[in-house]
């Protein structure tokens, strides 16, 4: 055993330093003798057929080595089906590979690739480029198709059914002495880290090496190695550094490949990076949708039945739709149940996951109507909450593996002082502005990995260890949280133990995506360093020059890289003195972990409760959040600094949701209207409020060895509807649309 001494400390990032001075190389920044730069030329048409691609002007720029398309490219071995990438298998963000016909499936859709000698060179040539199209009408908005909307047997990669039941509940919505009826719009959402997705291929031979910006590594190398035909043993994929994600670096694009099929043909090493333009084409969004929501009531406020239907737009090729309908349908305590997915064919890519895919929204609508239950009941927004809570998995009947929502519903609002809070809207000014408060529910699944998750812990003789996993830190503090996590399973200080990933060549983990990160990589590096630690102590126990020969190994424990007895912490040894002795320069173990066959009998989820104070200035119809409090349960706290970090990255999104984030097609053009951060709005500093945070931590002895649940994507759910619900009380108006705008509140 050891003494736990790093888990849930707020340690600082250890690759903080590198950071904020350049040292972390970022995959754009590879650089190789003979680089090679590629740049993508998108279809200016959302629908129709190629029917001549003019290159001569641009192969007779300076410095072009090719120009590839779908009439001189090789076409890809194999598709490989749509997979989400926590799956651990090849992960396409689409069944849609550019370049193997002249079709153009939406604007945007690669048609052309240029290599040339620089980056500039490579763009100039690029704009050259002449292209016909036969055009063929689009379809972009869900105005243009309702009437042809279908129900898909299931979506989300084939694993959320398109309908789910339960009880009746057209019955239970005739017998409720309250009924509210509610439609929400949604704009549809772009991904915008601060690092573009980029790729740069160099080929050894028959080697692959690719350097991507991904959440997985092992995601890239089996879909490249998959679409180009080759063994995944030819394909090394690194990814130490990912300038953020949230879900665009999920899901595997067309780029790696291409970038990979480029630098084949050139025969040298080839860089592609995404321009900002092309990161609203190139790697899928959040799609724009509908969601309808019958909500049935008794006269104290507990639900009888919720009817949640959701209308959203997929690609020609692909059933997608966040999974919106879930956690909703999960949250409260109701018998009768119904929700469905409705989707139109459209010329767009595949949508794909962006943070707190499908909760978020769903969310939204659902936590906006509980509000105005509560308001038509005149029942406190907690209360109403409370009288709903459920301690088992609505749809199964399973209990919670853990909860916490009640804590969090307590200690949030004692935070945010909610006993303050006035529920008559236009109640409270400050000099000319309406001030508002707001709440909302938050909860967010604990998914699982479907295959086994490795990591590799090697302890050296002078006493320091490295931990290794395939994972790469995409900014959420990985890195960090795993050098405590192995520190303490092996007992030793955390400045003698390092954390080492983002490679393909180190144990097996899938892509951190569904906030699945945190637990999954801790349960595979607790189970390596407790394995290589009980290697040690039994190899100490049966060493006849060892202090502790013959000891009960229950009884001894390790602390600072020392091995004792529990009841005599003077007898024992160091690691290093035990490996010095029997000549051995380092030793090692490899843990495997996977999901227990007994969290199949649990609901897991992650609760939280989210608070906002909004202020509304009723002549100019602006809304300013002053204050946000969120407090969130996500079973055991890894480290204190980095989860309150990605809880307030949740939260500031959230807000960004709510009042700045949108992007629409132009039904005319078929194109995105917004394709740049001077159009696309996004919360900057000036934006964000005071957010405070309270962790409350769960036993959790189901999800994983550690009762770690993860953080990434909860701060988000319940965000906008708790600014929503705030916007309402300050104003009296309830508006069923994000984001919300001046327009809505002039």
């Amino acid at each position: 055993m050891t003494t736990a001494l790093a888990i849930g400390q707020p340690t600082d990032r250890v690759d903080g330093r590198h950071k904020v001075t350049g040292g972390a190389h970022y995959s754009a920044d590879m650089l190789f003798a003979n680089m090679a730069y590629a740049v993508l030329v998108g279809a200016h048409v959302p629908s129709g057929r190629i029917t001549h691609i003019d290159t001569t002007e641009a192969l007779q720029a300076g410095g072009v080595l090719a120009i590839l398309t779908h009439e001189n490219l090789p076409k890809t071995a194999a598709q490989p089906p749509l997979l989400p990438s926590l799956a651990g298998m090849p992960a396409p963000g689409q069944t849609f590979f550019p370049f193997q016909d002249a079709v153009v499936h939406y604007a945007g859709q690669p048609v052309a690739v240029v290599v040339a000698d620089t980056l500039e060179r490579a763009q100039h040539a690029g704009a050259l480029i002449r292209v016909d199209y036969a055009e063929t009408p689009s379809v972009t908005t869900l105005d243009q198709a309702r009437d042809d909307a279908y129900e898909p047997e299931a979506i989300f990669a084939g694993f959320v059914p398109g309908r789910t039941e339960r009880g009746d509940v057209e019955g239970g919505l005739a017998k409720a002495d309250v009924r509210i009826d509610a439609t929400f719009a949604y704009a549809a959402n772009s991904h915008n880290p601060i690092e573009p997705s980029a790729t740069t291929a160099a080929w050894d031979d028959d080697q692959l090496t690719l350097y991507d910006a991904t959440q997985g590594v092992a995601a890239t190398q089996l879909t490249v190695a998959a679409l180009l035909g080759l063994t995944p043993s030819k394909v090394r994929v690194i990814s130490h550094y990912v300038g953020g994600s949230f879900g665009c670096k999920a899901m595997i694009w067309a780029h790696p490949a291409l970038a990979a099929l480029a630098a084949r043909h050139v025969g040298r090493p080839v860089k592609l990076t995404l321009t900002r333009e092309q990161m609203f084409t190139s790697v899928g969004h959040r799609e724009e949708q509908e969601q309808s929501i019958a909500l049935g009531a008794d006269k104290e406020g507990r639900l009888v039945a919720l009817r949640h239907h959701k209308l959203s737009p997929t690609s020609h090729f692909d059933d997608w739709a966040e999974p919106s309908l879930g956690v909703a349908s999960q949250l409260y305590a109701c018998p009768n149940y119904e929700g469905v997915y409705r989707l139109i064919r459209a010329n767009t890519m595949t949508p794909t996951f962006m943070r707190a895919p499908g909760e978020a929204s769903g969310m939204f609508a659902l936590e906006c109507t509980m509000d105005d239950l509560a308001h038509e009941l005149g029942i406190d927004p907690i209360e109403l909450r409370l009288r709903n809570y459920s301690d088992t998995d609505p749809n199964t009947g399973n209990p919670w593996s853990s909860t916490g929502l009640k804590e969090c519903y307590q200690r949030g609002a004692e935070r945010f002082g909610w006993h303050r809070r006035n529920p008559e809207p236009r109640s409270w000014r400050d000099g000319n502005w309406l001030i508002g408060h707001g709440m909302a529910a938050a909860g967010y699944p604990v998914y699982g990995p479907s295959n086994p998750q490795r990591a590799r812990a090697r302890l050296y003789s002078d006493g320091t260890a490295v931990v290794q996993a395939a994972t790469p830190d995409f900014g959420t503090g990985v890195t960090t949280v795993m050098t405590q996590v192995a520190a303490d399973a092996l007992g030793l200080p955390l400045d003698r133990c390092r954390f080492e990933g983002g490679d393909s060549m180190l144990p097996t983990i899938a892509a951190a995506v569904g906030s699945s990160g945190a637990g999954m990589i801790s349960a595979a590096v607790h189970t390596a360093a407790t394995q290589l630690r009980d290697q040690l102590v039994a190899q100490a126990i049966a060493d006849t020059q060892s202090p502790l020969h013959g000891a009960d190994p229950a009884g001894v424990i390790v602390r600072d890289g020392r091995m004792m007895l529990r009841d005599d912490p003077g007898t024992g040894e160091g690691y290093g003195e035990l490996l010095h002795r029997n000549f051995l320069p380092d030793v090692e173990a490899v843990g495997s972990w996977s999901p227990s066959p007994q969290s199949s009998n649990y609901g897991m989820m992650t609760f939280g409760a989210q608070f906002a104070e909004v202020a509304v200035d009723p002549d100019l119809g602006v809304a300013r959040v002053r204050r946000m409090v969120g407090a969130f349960a996500p079973g055991r706290v890894l480290n204190r600094k980095t989860a309150g970090s990605q809880l307030m990255g949740g939260m500031l999104w959230g807000l960004g949701q709510a009042l700045l984030e949108a992007n629409s097609m132009d039904p005319l053009r078929g194109r995105w209207v917004a394709s740049s951060l001077g159009d696309y709005l996004v919360p900057v500093n000036a934006d964000a409020p005071e957010v405070e945070i309270e962790l409350i931590e769960v036993e959790d002895k189901v999800v994983n060895p550690l009762g770690v649940k993860g953080v990434g994507e909860v701060g988000q759910v319940g965000a906008a509807a708790a600014i929503a619900n705030a916007v309402h009380n300050a104003t009296g108006r309830r508006v069923r649309k994000l984001p919300i705008t001046i327009e809505d509140l002039m």
